[in-house]
Order: C-alpha cells, then structure tokens, then sequence
C-alpha cells in the first residue's frame, strides 16, 4: 500500500482487550464505519460502493435513531440495488445498537446473507455518534472511524476509543481546512501520535470521489480476509 497515502503500518490493529469476532468460511467481511454526525461517514460507504460493486458482491446496513435517511439516501443515488441496502432504527443513542445490544444489526445482517448468499462483504455503517462510539466485535471484523476538519485540528488528540482504537482513522474533508482554520500537519502530527502505529488517511471526497486510501485498505483487508 502507498505510504503517502495510508500513515502508520498498513495492517489492523485493537484494543489489546478487545476480542475479535469468529468469522466462520465464507463469511461475508463486515466492515464497521462510524464517527460524529456530519463526518461523512454516508458519502464515504457511496463511494465505496460505487467503486466496489462491479467486483465484488456486497451489501449496506445503515443505522439512524428514529429515520432510514441514511439508507434512502444510498438508494437515492442507487450506488446499489435496493435490496442490498438495509436500515436499522435504534430508537436511542446510537451506540446501544453497534455495541450495547446488537441484536438488531444482526437480525439485518442475516437478512442480507440470507437474500445474497454470495456477499464478499458487509458495510455497518453507525449512526452519527461522539468519539467515544466503538463497534462490538460480535458485530463487525474491522472497523473505520471518520472524523471531519470542520471539527478543528484539535479533534486527533482528543481521542477517545474511535479515534484512538479503530482499524483505520478517517480525517475527512481536508478540502474544507482553510476556510475552517484547520492545520492538516497539527492533525496528521496528533493522529500519530495518539494512534502509536495503527494507520490512518487524510482524505476529500471532493478533490478524491473514489477515497482511494480508504478503497485500497478495504482491499487489502478482503485481500487477507481471503488467505485465511
């Protein structure tokens, strides 16, 4: 994988105290993407589908309070069929249905294998939450967590176990940093250095609709998924 595009080793690391879920042969991989309302966590699953639906069989379960918005939006611009797409409504803090109680999210998952028993894989995708938001392993494999410069460049070294814990941090649109204030270097410096030697990218869907650091380490993790 480029290093100018991923910071930090390109491989997934955890919590120390966090087990990893058991995937069984031929699971789909799932993929767990949250972070803070309005870091583009939705656009970023679009962008993914679109690059990675002639290639490979996947699906999308989305997760909001009390809306579907974030799955009709995905259906709205058809990034795949509508019956790949699945909604989640937590009724409460977004957290309790990726964490707390997943059982919803797995009632949805098997709902999808069960309808495309060929899926490589699954992209969970929370509702918008806090830096504290982390996804239970019986729910997902690896997860991303995004974050956003109109947050200010301090957010990195904030923490917490999203920024700090997840397989890859996300700082998304770096477009937006002059008008906001932002310094890309203070938050590339913090995010290396609160993260030790997980990997992270600095991403704009804008100036980069196919989020290519983020593609090419979703490949890499189907591509270790498969020589298991």
């Amino acid at each position: 994988m480029p290093p100018h595009l991923i910071d930090g080793v390109g491989h997934s690391h955890d919590r120390p105290d966090r087990p990893r879920r058991v995937r069984r042969p031929g699971e789909p991989l799932r993929i767990g993407i949250g972070g803070p309302v309005g870091s583009g966590k939705t656009a970023l699953v679009a962008a993914l589908c679109r690059q990675l639906r002639d290639q490979l069989s996947l699906a999308v379960l989305t997760n909001d309070i009390y809306t579907t918005e974030d799955a009709d939006f995905l259906r709205r611009n058809a990034v795949l069929p509508d019956d790949r797409i699945a909604a989640v409504q937590t009724g409460g803090c977004p957290h309790t249905a990726i964490r707390d109680d997943i059982t919803a999210n797995l009632d949805a998952i098997d709902d999808l294998i069960a309808a495309h028993d060929d899926l490589d894989l699954i992209l969970v995708e929370s509702g918008g939450d806090n830096l504290t938001a982390t996804f239970s392993s019986g729910l997902i494999d690896v997860q991303i967590f995004v974050i956003d410069v109109a947050g200010g460049d301090k957010v990195p070294r904030k923490g917490g176990p999203g920024v700090t814990f997840s397989d890859l941090l996300v700082i998304n649109k770096t477009d937006l940093a002059p008008m906001v204030g932002a310094d890309l270097d203070v938050m590339r410096r913090d995010a290396a250095a609160v993260r030790s030697d997980r990997p992270f990218a600095l991403i704009s869907l804008t100036a980069d609709p196919a989020a290519t650091p983020v593609l090419d380490w979703v490949r890499e993790q189907l591509r270790v998924t498969q020589e298991v």
